[in-house]
């Protein structure tokens, strides 16, 4: 079995003389939830339309489950679930008969199907409301419902969380989990809401005006953003050579300001001030970090390579 999903590899894309995306190179592992990340402009929609079929590249190669060229791309794609930008349906027809619709459309049998679905993303209540009259956060929904239609192996979904309340997207987040979880399904996911895209991908990429800047897990993003200790003495240099002898192979800068920031932390904050306490060293101020998604993403964009 292959082992990624989606493998893109030197993608280009203009509208016009303006390029969306520039060589990219992108790997979706099979079983993951990736995270998409970018400003808007930055390429995000642009790809996810690109693994819909909607526009095409106009270079490099784009795989899916291990398949390139235009028959084998589009025999791939029925075995996806795809909800890019917001949900288009008929105003006035009713929520069952949309979803029933697009059953048929896709040629899955069993009229339960449909149930199944609104039950599945929350919205069996509103089964018999016309399309014109749900809000929002009920549309995405509905979109969900027609993408997961079918079961698929690969779901891509552009800002999910778009007009949903804090209960709904706590609520989208289980569902996801669940779905990768328990169906092994990989999920592409593109959100403005770093800090939710944070508690619910195992993968990210960066993207920022077309370049693919990173891809890393989870875990190595943790590992970026670990807990760092920004400590203000009264006598900067003398702290840090009491932090060469007494804690030798610390990982420790200054910055411009003189703070002395202690990286990814091997020891309690009490032990940093009692250093400084027990050489006569006043101190200032001492704050304890943990960088964000956010955080690692906008010092990325701005050129650094890591978040602290």
């Amino acid at each position: 079995m292959y082992d990624y999903a989606i493998e893109a590899k030197q993608v280009t894309k203009f509208y016009g003389a303006v390029p969306a995306l520039e060589q990219v190179d992108l790997r979706v592992k099979r079983g993951s939830i990736y995270g998409l990340i970018g400003d808007n402009g930055a390429g995000k929609s642009t790809f996810l339309k690109l693994l819909a079929g909607h526009i095409y590249a106009a270079s490099g190669e784009l795989r899916i489950f291990g398949q390139p060229g235009v028959q084998e791309l589009r025999r791939c794609r029925r075995r996806m679930g795809i909800m890019i930008e917001q949900p288009g349906f008929f105003p006035n027809m009713t929520v069952e008969r949309t979803l029933e619709y697009y059953r048929i459309q896709k040629g899955i049998p069993g009229k339960e199907k449909t149930e199944e679905m609104l039950v599945l993303t929350g919205i069996l209540e509103k089964r018999r409301s016309l399309c014109k009259r749900l809000s929002l956060g009920q549309k995405q929904r509905l979109g969900l419902a027609i993408a997961l239609l079918g079961e698929p192996e690969l779901l891509v979904l552009d800002e999910p969380t778009n007009g949903l309340d804090p209960s709904g997207i706590v609520e989208l987040r289980t569902l996801l989990h669940r779905l990768n979880e328990e169906k092994n399904i990989t999920i592409l996911l593109s959100s403005h809401i770093l800090a939710e895209l944070q508690q619910t991908a195992t993968h990210f990429g960066f993207l920022s005006r077309g370049h693919l800047l990173e891809e890393l897990s989870a875990e190595q993003l943790y590992e970026k953003c670990a807990d760092y200790l920004d400590i203000s003495v009264s006598d900067m240099e003398r702290y840090a050579a009491l932090l060469e002898r007494d804690f030798p192979g610390e990982s420790w800068r200054v910055l411009p300001d003189g703070t002395v920031r202690i990286l990814a932390l091997r020891r309690e904050p009490e032990a940093y001030s009692r250093l400084a306490t027990d050489n006569g060293i006043y101190i200032r101020a001492l704050e304890r970090h943990h960088a964000s998604l956010e955080d690692y993403y906008m010092n990325l964009k701005n050129g650094g390579n890591q978040a602290c």
